[in-house]
Formats: structure tokens, sequence, C-alpha cells
């Protein structure tokens, strides 16, 4: 179903899927490093529990949402492949809370 245009050019590094150690290239777009390395669903809906993946890759259709180090509702699309982050696939329902993105820490 999904198939990468290029090839990764980032050295592989390790990041935490699920609580599992999986190798991603660093810098690559987090979305299609999952996608290519055939880790999916990414989520599940609230609702029904219907397994969500990537569908429009820009940041649209929030089908990609994940808990990326500690934040949930974050748009993997959205996102690029750092050493040592934790991704976790949604199940369901997350909070809204009062969250913020690890950029947006420290501002006023």
């Amino acid at each position: 179903m999904f198939r990468s245009l290029t090839e990764p050019t980032g050295r592989l590094v390790t990041v935490s899927l699920d609580g599992r150690s999986v190798e991603l290239p660093e810098g690559d777009n987090l979305a299609v490093a999952l996608l290519r390395a055939g880790h999916g669903p990414f989520r599940t809906t609230p609702v029904k529990a219907a397994p969500r993946m990537p569908y429009c890759m820009m940041g649209v259709c929030f089908e990609c949402l994940a808990e990326i180090d500690g934040v949930p509702n974050r748009q993997t699309c959205q996102e690029r492949v750092v050493p040592g982050q934790s991704i976790r696939r949604q199940d369901g329902a997350r909070s809204t809370g009062s969250a913020v993105a690890p950029a947006a820490r420290g501002t006023p």
C-alpha cells in the first residue's frame, strides 16, 4: 500500500515504539519511517476501535495521531525522527488536557 519514492538518508537511531526498541532513520518524517518499517495501525477510533493509518500526510486528516514523548494527539506526519523518541499508538479517545508540545514549552 505504501511505497516511498526516496530512500532514507539519515543514520539509524533507536526510538521506542510501544515500549519496544525500533531503529528508524534520523531526521526522516516519522509517519513515513513507521510506514516504511511496516508498523501500523497508528491509532484506533474512540467509538468503534477501528484501526487508522496515515492518510493525507500533510496534517489535515488527523489519522496519524500518536503519543510522542508523553504528549498525546501528535500528528506523526508533522514530526521528524529523533534519537530516544518515545512513540505510543493511541487506542481510542485521548484527553486533550493541558499537554503542551515540547517546542512550545518555556514560552510565555
